[in-house]
């Protein structure tokens, strides 16, 4: 009885406090490291969980598996009780593909990249692909569904290329990856999540146009909601250079970090693309320039083994001064006071 109690010590790791992690096991570890009581000492055993805390403390990336997801397309949508311990399997861990949590009963927080999301009732939280993600909950009480899909779902059926780019909370930088429903808005996204899960359990001929067109109508509807909670423009765009704008920041973030040179591959002046990003984004094209930067920056300080000189010549700065004068500018930290504080729990 000692034995087992010193075990049930070893695999209740809370919230990391004993052995300096922070997470709890995955059930099948524990079911597995059980049965194995009989082979173990309890000190081989304490040295197998430290093996296995360790491996899931290394970045995971996470393909979207039709196969896994029992779908014939990229995408998805369940009940988080019918997929259990998905969010903690891997303590870091980052997709292809989007994720949208609708969390009824929460509990802890997560991180997502460099940023600390308190979970609450009724969130609605955001994560877009390749993002890292870090869970800090007790998953088993986490009461939530989940919609994952791909870009390239929509894609092949709706014409507009730049739909994702319209979507302010998959642009917004000042404002969080999430919304806060009420009670009517959470009905009403249960009943499309329904909608979509009924088709993909059952699919027909024309499943798949009915299942892009219920996405593409929750989609809008989380944008309109999301843009009045935030209080962002709402006007129909005039025309494509915001969006292509933040379609091309994706490709040459790291060599080009002025307007002009994107005004130039666009040929347009730096004006109306600054009229254009205001517009619809409700911020300056410089602005919105300099804080993708700023995010792949943080990135890369807290996610590489990359020195400041390295992330400099990556981003093109002329010289890694450059680069921590910039970074001091926006942040008001160094580089390594902004790493000190992400390591010891400050974040933002």
């Amino acid at each position: 009885m000692q034995a087992e109690e010193q075990i049930s010590k070893l695999l209740l790791i809370r919230n990391g406090q004993d052995m300096g992690y922070h997470f709890l096991l995955p059930i099948r570890h524990i079911i597995y490291i059980t049965k194995q009581v009989d082979i173990y000492s309890l000190a081989k055993l304490q040295i197998k969980i430290k093996i296995m805390a360790k491996q899931r403390q290394r970045l995971v990336e996470v393909p979207f598996s039709k196969t896994e997801c029992g779908v014939d397309f990229y995408i998805n949508t369940a009940y988080g009780g019918e997929c259990p311990w998905v969010l903690t399997e891997h303590e870091v861990f980052k997709t292809d593909f989007f994720e949208i949590f609708f969390i009824k009963k929460a509990n802890g927080y997560v991180l997502i990249d460099y940023r600390k999301i308190n979970l609450k009732d009724g969130m609605v939280l955001i994560v877009k692909p390749h993002q890292q993600q870090e869970w800090h909950i007790d998953e088993a009480a986490l009461d939530y569904e989940f919609l994952i899909f791909r870009e390239d779902f929509m894609r092949t059926f709706i014409a507009d290329k730049f739909f994702v780019y319209r979507l302010q909370y998959c642009q917004q930088t000042e404002t969080p990856p999430y919304l806060m429903c009420s009670g009517n808005e959470c009905e009403e996204y249960q009943r499309l999540l329904k909608k979509i899960r009924a088709e993909l359990r059952q699919p027909q001929a024309d499943s798949y146009h009915i299942i892009v067109s219920v996405l593409y109508y929750l989609l809008a509807i989380m944008n309109r909601h999301y843009t009045l909670e935030y209080q962002l423009p709402q006007a129909a765009p005039k025309n494509y250079y915001a969006f292509q704008f933040a379609e091309l920041m994706e490709t040459h973030i790291h060599k080009l970090q002025r307007v002009q040179d994107y005004a130039s591959l666009l040929k347009i002046s730096r004006i109306t693309l600054n009229h254009s990003v205001m517009a619809q984004y409700g911020v300056s094209a410089t602005y919105l320039l300099k804080q993708r930067l700023l995010a792949e920056i943080k990135n890369e300080l807290l996610f590489t083994s990359k020195s400041i000189s390295e992330i400099a010549y990556a981003f093109s700065f002329p010289e890694p001064p450059h680069l921590m004068r910039f970074f001091k500018q926006q942040t008001g930290k160094t580089c390594r006071e902004f790493q000190e504080d992400y390591k010891n729990g400050v974040y933002e």
